[in-house]
């Protein structure tokens, strides 16, 4: 008897019948409700940064979509410096993902990183 099979009782196969299907209303919650909040934003011009400082400084963790800019775009490079900057004010972690996303977190929240493969 497997770990699962103990947890869900019985042994045999669950049905459709056996499960609720939810919807966006099931799952809303009040913005206030949540100390942090995982904001997810497009950076299309610099001054799109300022909203994302906010974020961070009020403590929220921002997925910002980059893939406007190349990495070793000049106005990418100083977004990212000032980026940076924020973090580690905070005492947060800030991300690069597959150069098309910037994660930005407020501090005692850190991003794990894949572990290298040898």
């Amino acid at each position: 008897m497997g770990l699962m099979s103990r947890i869900l009782g019985g042994t045999e196969g669950r049905r459709t019948s056996d499960y609720v299907e939810l919807t966006s209303e099931d799952l809303a919650m009040d913005e206030t409700a949540a100390d942090t909040q995982v904001r997810i934003t497009q950076i299309g011009e610099k001054a799109d940064v300022i909203e994302i400082k906010d974020a961070v400084y009020d403590g929220d963790i921002v997925v910002a979509d980059i893939t406007r800019y190349s990495t070793s775009d000049r106005t990418m490079e100083h977004i990212t410096d000032e980026l940076q900057q924020v973090a580690r004010e905070v005492g947060g972690d800030i991300v690069l993902k597959d150069d098309d996303q910037l994660i930005i977190t407020p501090g005692d929240v850190a991003v794990r990183r894949p572990t290298e493969q040898s």
